[in-house]
């Protein structure tokens, strides 16, 4: 079994984070699951353990349309923070809109880290593909 430390969910939409916590402790052993209504939220706790010494996530479900602070808004913020671990963010959205695809590779191209697209809704988390080389288990 896979195991990791903490994941966030970073979604507005409830339905589509219970399914994920859902899938989360169906496939994996994972300490703790977050959960965000919005990208600020995230990047606010993000920056908050970092300054105290606690966890920050080995694995992040991003969704790109919220309030407050979107997905791309927050990528920008995540790509200024020096992390010496390696995150994954696998981002989850209903938009079919090929700028946003266009956009993901953008940031896909300046990741250091994992950063995966998929379309809502998600019946299935493939996380041995996700987590291969960034996590050890």
């Amino acid at each position: 079994m896979i195991n990791v430390d903490t994941i966030y969910i970073v979604d507005d939409d409830t339905i589509t984070a219970f399914g994920i916590k859902k899938l989360i402790h169906k496939s994996i052993s994972c300490q703790t699951v977050l959960e965000f209504k919005n990208g600020k939220e995230a990047m606010n706790h993000i920056q908050a353990s970092l300054s105290n010494g606690g966890p920050i996530p080995d694995l992040i479900f991003l969704d790109i349309n919220m309030p407050i602070m979107d997905g791309w808004q927050f990528l920008e913020e995540f790509l200024k923070i020096p992390f010496n671990k390696k995150i994954v963010i696998n981002i989850i959205t209903s938009s079919i809109d090929q700028t946003d695809v266009n956009t993901w590779e953008s940031y896909k191209s300046r990741m250091p880290r994992r950063l995966y697209y998929n379309i809502k809704p998600i019946f299935s988390i493939d996380f041995k593909e996700l987590l291969s080389a960034d996590i050890a288990s």
